[in-house]
């Protein structure tokens, strides 16, 4: 008997964000901050339970799960995209032209991707001003389907 497989992440398809160049005006997210330990979220599923909680509540999810980091070793700024402003949270926005690249391997090869994401946006002739990762698949989507997809954003 074959049993289909569940996952809780949306499927990825990595040609639409493959060494792009994407312009956002005014696109709307919830941000928190989650604490790290070398790089490793520590309180990662109680802030997002709290925060979709409150996108749902709001009616403010869009029609698929869209989520940038920017982390360091101590802790990891979160952007959850919305349709619109969430009471009780807080509300940001982010504008600007973005250069997007797409990775495939394990979560530890983040580091590598940086660098070569920074000679991608040199070699396009343009200079890094901030750096956000889109991770497609929680960890279990990304073990079973076999795949680990990550996106680089760098804002240019």
């Amino acid at each position: 008997m074959n049993q289909e497989k569940k996952t809780c992440c949306d499927p990825f398809d990595p040609a639409p964000w493959d060494e792009k160049e994407i312009t956002w005006d005014n696109k709307k997210f919830v941000q928190d901050q989650v604490k790290c330990f070398m790089h490793i979220p520590i309180d990662m599923a109680a802030k997002m339970k709290h925060n979709m909680e409150l996108i749902k509540a709001a009616d403010a999810k869009p029609e698929k799960f869209f989520m940038l980091t920017d982390d360091s070793d101590s802790n990891m700024d979160i952007y959850i995209e919305v349709t619109k402003e969430v009471p009780e949270a807080n509300n940001t926005i982010i504008s600007g032209t973005f250069l997007t690249k797409v990775f495939e391997g394990p979560f530890l090869d983040h580091g590598k991707w940086v660098k070569e994401m920074q000679q991608y946006v040199i070699d396009q002739g343009k200079k890094l001003e901030k750096l956000y990762t889109f991770y497609t698949t929680c960890p279990k989507c990304a073990k079973e389907r076999g795949k680990n997809w990550v996106v680089l954003f760098a804002k240019i």
